[in-house]
């Protein structure tokens, strides 16, 4: 047992669980991954409280609640492709890698790029694949995917994300202005594309070609 590990079960018992995160896999992956080894030295008294942290660079590890909502929103099945925008600590990254066999993160602050892959390799993960760049752009050439995950506001859903969902495939994004967002779960079938505003969230700006200027 580490040291943080009964705070993390009781984290996902009495403030995960409370608030409707039922998947089991999405549950089991919060209790898992050690989010104290995510945030900064000074920060780690906070890892287990649900609110996000400075990460750095400007940018931000999201509060656990937001991370499974948007997890669970994916409806994520083990055999799914799942493309991350924005690596930042790499938590979310953990997440996915524990829900499902295949995750494509992108970051475009070299900073963070490696520090959570050198992070997430030294935990164990194998099947996570990382990219410094754009993320607004997508992953082209790995598409299609089951699931696209952004995790910054966009002023409104990139078209190259959305073009990259498979049939079937859902997303999940803030879109919004800068200071407030709606999370939007986009689904796209044979007939088309359907969005769906879930609730209001706060996220960083998402900066790229498709996506908020730097």
């Amino acid at each position: 047992m580490d040291k943080y590990e009964e705070t993390r079960i009781n984290m996902v018992e009495r403030v995960i669980k409370p608030k409707g995160i039922t998947d089991e896999s999405v549950l089991n992956a919060l209790a898992k991954v050690p989010r104290d080894k995510f945030v900064l030295r000074e920060q780690k008294r906070f890892s287990y409280e649900d609110f996000p942290l400075p990460i750095g660079e400007g940018q931000t590890i999201s509060q656990p609640y937001i991370v499974a909502e948007m997890t669970q929103l994916l409806q994520l099945s083990k055999t799914d492709k799942v493309l991350e925008i924005g690596t930042g600590s790499g938590y979310q990254t953990a997440i996915l890698a524990e829900v499902v066999d295949q995750v494509y993160t992108i970051e475009r602050i070299p900073s963070l790029h490696n520090n959570s892959k050198n992070l997430l390799t030294s935990l164990g993960y194998q099947n996570i694949i990382f990219k410094l760049g754009d993320g607004t752009k997508g992953w082209e050439e790995n598409s299609p995917f089951n699931a696209i995950i952004v995790t910054a506001a966009a002023p409104k859903p990139p078209e190259p994300l959305i073009s990259q969902l498979g049939i079937g495939g859902r997303m999940v994004i803030p879109s919004g202005d800068r200071n407030v967002q709606g999370l939007f779960l986009i689904k796209r079938d044979e007939h088309g594309i359907k969005i769906d505003e879930i609730t209001l969230v706060k996220f960083v700006p998402l900066i790229g070609k498709y996506g908020w200027s730097d």
